[in-house]
């Protein structure tokens, strides 16, 4: 039998509400300490069901598995599981559909929209570990089937959504990268609350006293809320400078295209939808 606390895989997988082989999963990757062994026998210990409690809570706020063995192994603090957690809220939604799914709510083909996705025009969301889509996808493809029945070809629409896909990915790219070294990174130097307070670190910020270092957020004590308060500040207004200077410049270009070959009611139409 085992020690006091200790129990088979099968009644661990149980109270932990998993399944065994999410156990034995989770122990391939690394998440999970092996069993004491005895013999032939396998025995857990409540440290197992904590660790496996503390894996599912990390993935339940979207993190994947690489992403919770960096939180575990201690390589990222909770102020970037946080951040991963705002991140995953702005992207988790209600449910994730299948490509199947998205067949059947659309009504395109499925293997017109593994092209549409092999060619980056859909992104599918990720969650965790889970990939999918959403509603938003449904009418994202629905206005790519419109843009089909008006005639343009899939072969240039397909190109199109390659050449915007790589656009996109650099800027998002640039984006994350300016978020980091302007928000995140000085976010994270930020003084401790109390730090250089008599009694907050022990002394006070003498120079060279012992509260002169050491009183810096960059760890566990990061002021989390003030990073995830400015992420959920800047997503939208990137997202909306990104989106309003895409249409200016399209109808700028559509109105530059019809001045130059369109007729007098096309240009009137165009201006008129410019100026909006």
């Amino acid at each position: 039998m085992g020690d006091a606390g200790e129990v088979r895989v099968e009644e661990l997988a149980e109270r932990a509400g998993v399944s065994v082989d999410t156990v034995r999963y989770y122990q391939a990757k690394g998440l999970l300490a092996p069993p004491r062994r005895q013999g032939r026998l396998a025995w857990y210990g409540p440290a197992h069901l904590q660790r496996i409690a503390r894996i599912r809570e990390l993935q339940g706020k979207g993190l994947t598995l690489a992403a919770v063995a960096r939180v575990l192994a201690g390589e990222l603090d909770a102020a970037d599981e946080e951040l991963v957690g705002a991140v995953t809220g702005e992207l988790h939604p209600a449910r994730l559909l299948s490509l199947q799914q998205m067949a059947e709510r659309t009504g395109i083909p499925e293997p017109l929209l593994q092209a549409v996705v092999g060619e980056g025009l859909l992104v599918p969301r990720r969650v965790g570990d889970e990939e999918g889509f959403t509603e938003d996808d449904v009418a994202a493809a629905a206005a790519g089937l419109a843009l089909l029945q008006w005639g343009i070809p899939l072969s240039e629409l397909l190109d199109l959504g390659r050449r915007h896909h790589r656009a996109v990915e650099d800027l998002a790219r640039r984006a994350v990268e300016l978020f980091d070294t302007h928000v995140r990174q000085p976010q994270r130097r930020l003084p401790l609350p109390g730090a250089g307070r008599p009694g907050a670190g022990g002394e006070a910020d003498d120079a060279g006293g012992p509260g002169a270092q050491g009183t810096t957020q960059s760890g566990g004590g990061a002021d989390t809320e003030r990073l995830v308060a400015a992420f959920h500040s800047l997503l939208p207004a990137a997202t909306t400078l990104v989106t309003h200077h895409f249409t200016r410049v399209l109808l700028q270009t559509a109105l530059d295209h019809i001045e130059r070959i369109g007729t007098s009611d096309e240009r009137a139409a165009v201006r008129a939808e410019a100026s909006r």
